[in-house]
This record gives structure tokens, C-alpha cells and sequence, in this order.
């Protein structure tokens, strides 16, 4: 994960579904060297993808990561796994970066959010 404090403290608002979405949690290593550049660049890839919906991110004091990313349709979700730069980010990842991760897919049938006035 990438340091989000700049980043407005909000999360991705709710949209109509039928939407996916993408929860990577993961543990990562001690060694990180590069990870904050490849991460950035990700996430600056991932918002050209057509479809693309949004990104939520959270971090434990002890170490587990969740990204949740939002998709339109399956196919926008199938652009994003498909993009060759995503691709070697997946295989460093697994090479240096992470003790161990899971990715769930999800199709959002019901969504709704709330906000304090």
C-alpha cells in the first residue's frame, strides 16, 4: 500500500450495481525496496481503464493490507488483469513483495451508502 495520508478520508461512494469488485488482502515482506514506486504506478494505470469505478484502501497496525478495487463490468475487471505493466507488477510482487495474499472476486448485487450532513 501506498502512503494514502494526502488522500481525503472518504470511501469510494456506492454506485448502481451490478458492479465487481476486487479485495486484495495481503501480508507483506520486510523487504519492500521499490514497492511504494510500483505501487503508485499501478494505481495511476489502473484509473485508465474503462470501467474503472474507484479504489479503497486500508492497513492493520499488524501488517495485513486490503485494496478493494471497483469495476464496472467483468470485462474492465478482464482489461486490468490483462495489462501487461499489472502483470510483471503481479509476478515482482509475488518474487520479492508478499509473504502471502488472496484475491477475491465479487459481483455487487445491492449497494448503498451514507453520509452525515
Amino acid at each position: 500500500m501506498s502512503d494514502h495520508a494526502e488522500a481525503p478520508v472518504a470511501p469510494v461512494p456506492a454506485f448502481e450495481p451490478p458492479y465487481y469488485v476486487a479485495v486484495f488482502t495481503t501480508v507483506r515482506t520486510q523487504d519492500q525496496s521499490g514497492y511504494s514506486e510500483t505501487n503508485a504506478r499501478m494505481e495511476e494505470l489502473v484509473k485508465d481503464v474503462p470501467g474503472f469505478l474507484g479504489m479503497d484502501h486500508a492497513q492493520t497496525p499488524g501488517g495485513l493490507g486490503i485494496t478493494v478495487g471497483y469495476f464496472r463490468d467483468a470485462d474492465a475487471l478482464a482489461q486490468w488483469r490483462g495489462n501487461a505493466e499489472h502483470q510483471a507488477a503481479q509476478k515482482r510482487g509475488r518474487a520479492e513483495w508478499y509473504e502471502r495474499y488472496t484475491l477475491h472476486v465479487a459481483k455487487v448485487e445491492r449497494s448503498h451508502g451514507f453520509t452525515r450532513a
